[in-house]
This record gives structure tokens, sequence and C-alpha cells, in this order.
């Protein structure tokens, strides 16, 4: 589960939207390119056509200021094409017709943030591996440990399926990683992957 490309179209006006859901997305061991922080930080159409065509999975964000942007349409319409599976996030279920009229997505809850995060997560792990029913995606977070003068890998593994994950963020359990040299400890929310608090060890 390294390596993959996911492309996500959206409208500028929901920018803010697409960068508060895919935040802890980031995180994983995958790229995810948003299409408008790719154009603002001057890179060419051409070259966001280029990772378009690189993708794995295509995330179309639809919303009620999406419903008519020609560039999302046209890049889903790029993406069927191609042969690339598109995941439709929408606010509603009836703005995704055309091409993806008939494809299962994510409804965005604006009020609960977490739940739709949760089920994106849940969406992107069955489309980039999958495994089949009884096997679980091994999912996986790295990052340098922040205690000073520390700085080694610590790794979150994700060894149980999004359904766990679930129960745990419902009972207010947290997942747990923690750095081998150091022994400090970082929590996280299992729902969205979300960092929640450091806790430094005794080493």
């Amino acid at each position: 589960m390294t390596g993959e490309q996911v492309f996500v179209s959206h409208d500028p006006g929901d920018l803010e939207l697409v960068q508060e859901l895919f935040s802890t997305v980031k995180n994983f061991p995958f790229g995810v390119h948003v299409a408008l922080e790719e154009v603002e930080t001057g890179r060419t159409r051409e070259r966001l056509e280029g990772r378009l065509a690189n993708s794995d999975v295509v995330v179309a964000v639809l919303t009620a200021a999406s419903v008519d942007s020609q560039w999302i349409n046209q890049e889903i319409g790029y993406a069927v094409a191609k042969g690339i599976p598109v995941l439709p996030l929408y606010e509603s279920e009836d703005l995704g017709g055309g091409f993806i009229e008939d494809v299962e997505g994510v409804t965005i809850d604006r009020e609960n943030p977490s739940f739709t995060v949760f089920n994106l997560l849940c969406r992107l792990r069955s489309e980039l591996a999958p495994l089949g029913a009884l096997s679980v995606p091994n999912w996986y977070i790295r990052f340098p440990c922040t205690l000073a003068d520390c700085g080694h890998p610590v790794t979150l593994e994700l060894e149980m399926g999004q359904t766990k994950l679930w129960k745990l963020h419902k009972h207010g359990k947290l997942l747990e990683a923690t750095c081998e040299v150091c022994d400090t400890s970082y929590f996280f929310d299992p729902a969205t992957i979300g960092f929640v608090r450091r806790e430094v060890g005794s080493k």
C-alpha cells in the first residue's frame, strides 16, 4: 500500500472543505494531489493532467458550489475514459449523476466531519487495497518523533478493519504508537487517524 496516487477534483470554493477532509488522509504513504493546490503553486494544467493520468483513484468533491464546474466534469470524464475509478464525495446523492450515477459515494456531513473522513478512509482502503472480505489491508502512517534530539521514525500500524476502528472511536479509545528509541507515545483518533496528544516516555 505504497506509491498509490489519489487525485482530488474539486471547485475552488470548496478548497477549505477539501483541505479539512484530507488533512489526515495525507499522512498515509500514498500521494494525495488536491487539484487547486497544484495549480496555485505555479504548476501548469498539463502537469495537473499528468497527475490525473497517473492516479489510482479520483475523488470528485461534489457540492452545490461545484455542480456546474467544467473542470470537475472534464476530470471525471477523463478518469472514466482512462479506466480510473472515481469516488464521489458529495453533499447529496442527487449531485452524483452522469458517468458516476451508479457509483456508491461518500456523503459529506458538515456537522460531523469525523464521520465523513472515516467513510472516506473506508472507501479508499477498499479501492487501494481490495484484499477480500477476510483480509485486512495493513495501512500505516510514519512520522519522525517530535521529542527534542530524537527524530526517530515512529510508525502507527492500522491492522484492524474500519468497523473495529469506528467502535474504538465510539468508545473514546485511542490508537497508540510509541517511539522505540525514547519511549514517547503518540495517540490518534481511530476514526480519522488525527493526532490527539503526545506523552513523553520514561527513557
